[in-house]
């Protein structure tokens, strides 16, 4: 089924499970609808399996949104202590479409009590509440986590699925793979039968070399293994380290998720020839989640990097945010990068890859190999260093229920071509109005609009003080020019001073008498905090004076 296919079937109002191998597109049609969604005036729930599937649509994960948390299952009772929630309540009622993502990893007894409670939630009968569910993933991918030796069980074998009545969309298009031979390796892997041919061509890119300087990703099994190499690699570089600290505004309990699910670290330590991944796309500076590259300097603080490609990016921090009925309800804000010499199968999931080392001797689950192969763009981007059996492997189970979704997907292939034009554009006209949507072209244009004006990338606070700075402006200066208060100015210089040491701001060092007065005060307060110092001086030096003797201290 192509794109468009399946957005007919989207905007008609059914429920969906959208799926397909790597790269057919699935996140671009989930975006395209939800962009088609919010164009109408329609609240939509932005959700998926884990973290990382959600930051890619700004969404937050299943069990966060739901309220469901860390259970695997929701009894009745809890479902009505959850009902009665405000927030979550308010959150259920707003919305009429919900997307689920990355699908293959919800146990059966997790969508089961989602699907309860959506019912409880939305006080009908109906199957979730009456709600459209949209499903989108590929079981061939990574699947549930379970405990110990437990049946690897998927959401399909839930009663909500047979519930829900979902129309199979099989997106059969390829954008990620630009190679045949690759391509062909993976649908091999999902027929179950990988042909020499396939295996002789794997096993000669043992050991393979890449020419330029960037080096390729490692993809490992574990994530000791992964932690050692990056941690060990960083320590082998002589240059200074360069420390950046995520930060995070909006709703606290939403901004701790949102940390975990997106991949940039918490606190990202990079130095002068540190291999380095992006993973935020943002086409206009250059670079897609997973874009390799190497650190090669720092301007102003923030990394250059040299991609792949041989194309250098300065690199300024980025925000990822989760939305709720059109309104940003938190933010984390980092620099789009991590360390790139080794990275998990696990967090690949998703990611588009030039070039990376695999080690799939160690595959442990089947899906582990398929999933760590069509993450890359080309067979020439593998360098292979083991492989074992288990690495082509896929579960039966899911090979006999794809067989099954290929047919359901040619199915109502044929069923929507049998309407025409006209018919189709009254039915997604109608699924609007039942949202409480607008169809009026007016209305639609305003939000496209709307929509259209993203903001420009903002220029980080401290860097547009640290130009002022540079050009000799005074305290005084900077603040009167930029509308701030001095305190925040030196803010800037303090946060200038971390992420570079080496800045000259000796023309705002206190004298030397103030400096030693304050310096011996934070010592016998044995403080780290102003106002205890502000009180051991009697108020002689202002909050500000003393937060810029800090600087020098």
């Amino acid at each position: 089924m192509k794109q468009t296919q399946a957005l007919d079937i989207l905007k008609a109002g059914r429920n969906v499970y959208l799926t397909g191998s790597a790269g057919s597109g699935k996140t671009h049609t989930i975006r395209k609808y939800v962009e088609y969604l919010k164009e109408r005036g329609v609240a939509v729930g932005l959700t998926a399996s884990t973290g990382i599937a959600a930051t890619h649509f700004g969404g937050v994960t299943i069990h966060s949104w739901s309220g469901i948390g860390v259970r695997g299952s929701l009894s009745p009772y809890e479902i009505e202590e959850l009902i009665q929630k405000e927030y979550l309540w308010k959150r259920f009622d707003a919305v009429q479409v919900i997307i689920i993502d990355e699908v293959s990893m919800l146990t059966p007894e997790l969508f089961d009590s989602f699907e309860a409670l959506c019912r409880a939630m939305k006080g009908s009968l109906e199957p979730f509440g009456g709600m459209q569910v949209v499903l989108s993933g590929d079981f061939f991918q990574l699947p549930p986590v379970v405990r110990g030796s437990a049946e690897i069980r998927f959401a399909h074998m839930s009663d909500a699925w047979q519930k829900g009545d979902f129309r199979v969309c099989y997106l059969e298009e390829q954008f990620r793979q630009s190679d045949e031979s690759l391509g062909s390796i993976l649908n091999e892997m999902r027929d179950g039968d990988v042909s020499y041919r396939s295996r002789e061509l794997l096993l000669s890119r043992k050991g393979a070399t890449f020419s330029g300087d960037v080096v390729p990703t490692r993809l490992y099994t574990h994530n000791r293994d992964v932690d050692a190499l990056n941690e060990k690699e960083l320590e082998k570089l002589s240059g200074k380290a360069c420390i950046y600290e995520m930060r995070t505004t909006g709703k606290s309990s939403i901004g701790a998720t949102l940390k975990k699910g997106v991949l940039a670290p918490e606190t990202l330590t990079l130095k002068e020839g540190a291999a380095v991944m992006f993973v935020k796309n943002n086409f206009e500076a250059g670079y897609v989640n997973g874009t390799l590259g190497t650190v090669v300097d720092f301007a102003d603080g923030m990394p250059v990097v040299r991609t792949f490609l041989g194309e250098e990016i300065e690199v300024s921090p980025q925000e990822w945010s989760v939305e709720e009925n059109g309104k940003v309800i938190a933010t984390v804000s980092q620099i789009p990068l991590r360390l790139a010499w080794a990275i998990t199968v696990h967090k690949s999931q998703g990611m588009s890859l030039d070039a990376a080392e695999m080690d799939l001797s160690q595959s442990f689950v089947p899906g582990q190999g398929y999933v760590a192969l069509s993450r890359l763009r080309s067979l020439e981007g593998l360098s292979l260093h083991g492989l074992n059996e288990m690495a082509l492997a896929v579960n039966p189970d899911v090979l006999e229920l794809d067989y099954e979704l290929r047919r359901d997907s040619k199915k109502w292939e044929q069923v929507i071509a049998r309407f025409a034009r006209d018919e189709m554009d009254k039915m997604h006209a109608d699924f609007i109005k039942r949202c409480g949507g607008t169809n009026d072209p007016d209305a639609i244009a305003k939000n496209k609009a709307r929509g259209a004006k993203r903001p420009k990338e903002k220029i980080p606070t401290h860097v547009e003080t640290r130009a002022l700075i540079e050009k000799g402006y005074s305290l005084k200066e900077t603040a009167e020019e930029r509308g701030l208060t001095q305190g925040t100015v030196i803010g800037h210089l303090l946060k200038l001073k971390e992420l570079d040491p080496a800045i000259d701001l000796h023309r705002f060092e206190p004298k030397d008498l103030d400096l030693k007065k304050i310096k011996k005060a934070f010592a016998e307060t044995d403080s780290t905090k102003l106002a205890p110092v502000y009180r051991k001086l009697k108020g002689v030096y202002t909050y500000d004076e003393l937060r810029l003797a800090i600087l020098f201290l």
